[in-house]
């Protein structure tokens, strides 16, 4: 019986130990004001300030790479649930997300902006959806449309 306890013990404070890690784990609420100011810095200049992306979105440039599509209602950015959006961004368009070896302008963000920071970014995306696409996106990947 002395055996069970020694041994017993060490694994339920172990246990409780671990589960206090995820509890104390801080939930990020992505925050569309701050992704506004963040994309301005970060992505304006390539999808445009006002999210309409490069002239001629669809076509190839002369280097084979396709311009920067828009963010708005007009593109198809919000064709694709959000966790696909976040690897995109954070990666960049690299497999399985595209072909091996395909080329873009798009850069991988990680290590300029933190998994917070995108998260704010897709968020000020999103907010400037309208109801419509918003409620498409619900049908599609879920109630929270993500």
């Amino acid at each position: 019986m002395k055996f069970f306890r020694i041994s017993v013990v060490p694994m339920i404070g172990a246990a409780l130990a671990l589960g206090a890690c995820d509890a104390a784990a801080p939930v990020h609420r992505p925050d569309p004001a701050r992704g506004h100011a963040l994309y301005d810095a970060h992505c304006a200049s390539c999808h445009g300030a006002d999210l309409t992306g490069q002239p001629d979105w669809r076509r190839r440039k002369a280097d084979g790479r396709l311009p920067a599509p828009p963010h708005d209602a007009s593109g198809h950015t919000w064709h694709h649930p959000m966790d696909m959006l976040f690897a995109m961004t954070r990666n960049g368009l690299v497999p399985p997300l595209a072909p091996a070896g395909y080329q873009t302008d798009m850069p991988a963000f990680a290590g300029t902006l933190s998994d917070d920071e995108i998260r704010d970014v897709l968020a000020y995306i999103e907010s400037t959806w309208p109801e419509s696409i918003r409620a498409e996106r619900a049908k599609r990947f879920g109630a929270s449309g993500r």
